[in-house]
């Protein structure tokens, strides 16, 4: 057998299932696509995890680049980040990184399947970074993202008031509350 196949074999009690294995499409590795999502893209917050993104249209991914798109570009791109003046250690920044990214990758279909059935969108770039000071354990990392990834989903689809936070913040009356909401919409 082929283990390049993108299909799982079947087995007599499992239906057959794409892999979950990450592309090289898949990683943000242009830095034109990098820096606009730090300077023009959202950010959420799900601590100890930030989320950064910027979703683009066919003609925006155009723009970014000079010539021509690179053909590599899959329409969900991620990039891991663990600042060093979070974890001064190398062996600890690189096992927050592989629980992120193995995060990632189990829940990512959802988000992706989104993406795919929303035809303005031709691309969107997610940097996930690291907050907390100390290693924390694979099932916070994972409980954390999917909770990130429900907000991204409803801050794309616009359907903001379907968050429990939100529901909570438009009971509380108050002008920062009306602000905040304001600038919310605006992105």
């Amino acid at each position: 057998m082929n283990m390049t196949d993108d299909k799982i074999p079947e087995s007599p009690d499992s239906t057959c299932k794409e892999r979950l294995t990450l592309k090289k499409g898949e990683k943000l590795r242009h830095r034109s696509l990098v820096d606009a999502i730090f300077r023009e893209g959202g950010n959420i917050y799900e601590y100890p995890l930030r989320l950064s993104w910027r979703k683009l249209t066919e003609d925006e991914l155009e723009a970014t680049f000079r010539d021509h798109v690179p053909a590599g570009i899959d329409s969900l791109q991620m990039l891991i980040t663990v600042p060093k003046k979070k974890r001064r250690h190398a062996v600890d920044r690189v096992l927050m990184r592989r629980r992120i990214r193995e995060a990632y990758r189990l829940n990512r279909n959802g988000l992706k399947a989104m993406i795919q059935s929303n035809p303005d969108i031709r691309t969107l770039g997610i940097a996930l970074i690291y907050l907390h000071n100390d290693n924390l354990p694979y099932s916070t990392i994972e409980s954390k993202m999917k909770t990130l990834f429900r907000k991204l989903s409803a801050k794309i689809e616009g359907r903001r008031k379907d968050l429990p936070e939100a529901k909570a913040a438009d009971n509380t009356k108050g002008s920062d509350n009306e602000k905040q909401v304001k600038r919310e919409e605006g992105e």
